[in-house]
């Protein structure tokens, strides 16, 4: 049941009375709070497309990276307050500016408040966006609502889950959901060069970290063929937050480790995908959380 009482909505099941002013581990109210609605162009290429992804990025998560790029947002709770009708107007907005798609940013902890928005269907592909740690039970109810899933698959080592986003459960959880998603979607479908349905799982290699990138590789060879289910090999870690104190995430990651992880990728198949230069770790790339279009 989608509830904001007793809330169960993401894997850390924390049980707050949201309903009632309670603040779980999300931090986040019983209503709909958002930092940014706009045209984001530094998606990958299939979900970018020409006219940039109609990105909604909600306030809060159920993560807690502390490598987080999106701090402010994620951690800090910067956002403002809208309503499901709302909402409703941004995403026809968006599409009458001629987005791609509509996109949704980490938005498990508001579930109950969004899904109400995105009936009658939305005449673009609605794209799931998340950290990838997400219960099948909530993802079940998004069936039939989302086209394509963009998970991140962070993490193979639970300890290194543990230590960076607080969630030794991350691999089996996150494979629970993987699963799930591409159940959902079924093999990717790209027309004229936009996925307009599918899943399409994100790694971000972290610094001194070469080991759990090959875990995850390793996992997704195993259960997914490339051509039905892509890979984005990401190279956009920066030193941000709290990791970024404590080496080996004070750095970027080097050539000769994305390098390792990249060629491992191609060995084991993995070539129907998208891979990123150095230049990506470039604090450009983030978008000012400045309200627009709310």
């Amino acid at each position: 049941m989608l509830s904001y009482e007793h809330c169960t909505l993401c894997p850390r099941r924390c049980g707050a009375d949201r309903a009632h002013g309670q603040l779980g581990f999300c931090r986040m109210p019983d209503h709909l709070v958002a930092a940014r609605a706009a045209a984001h162009y530094w998606e990958e290429p299939v979900i970018s497309g020409d006219f940039g992804s109609g990105a909604v990025f909600f306030s809060g998560c159920t993560l807690g990276c502390s490598f987080c790029q999106n701090e402010p947002v994620s951690h800090g709770g910067r956002g403002r307050e809208i309503t499901t009708e709302r909402l409703r107007e941004i995403f026809l907005e968006l599409i009458d500016q001629g987005v791609t798609n509509i996109n949704l940013v980490t938005a498990t902890q508001f579930l109950p408040s969004v899904l109400p928005a995105l009936e009658p269907k939305l005449p673009v592909p609605v794209v799931w966006n998340s950290g990838g740690y997400e219960s099948v039970e909530t993802l079940r109810a998004l069936e039939g609502h989302i086209d394509v899933y963009l998970p991140d698959f962070k993490y193979s080592d639970p300890a290194l889950a543990k230590r960076l986003s607080g969630a030794a459960d991350y691999p089996k959880v996150a494979a629970a959901a993987v699963r799930e998603m591409v159940r959902q979607t079924g093999p990717a479908v790209i027309e004229d060069g936009v996925m307009t349905r599918g899943t399409l799982i994100r790694h971000l290699v972290l610094p001194g970290a070469i080991d759990n990138s090959l875990g995850v590789l390793d996992w997704i060879a195993a259960n997914f063929s490339s051509r039905d289910v892509p890979v984005s090999l990401m190279r956009q870690y920066m030193p941000m937050g709290q990791a970024a104190k404590t080496p080996p995430f004070d750095r970027t990651v080097t050539d000769t480790e994305y390098d390792a992880v990249l060629s491992w990728m191609y060995l084991l198949g993995l070539e129907n995908g998208f891979t990123q230069e150095a230049a990506a770790s470039d604090q450009r790339y983030i978008p000012p959380f400045d309200f627009e279009g709310l």
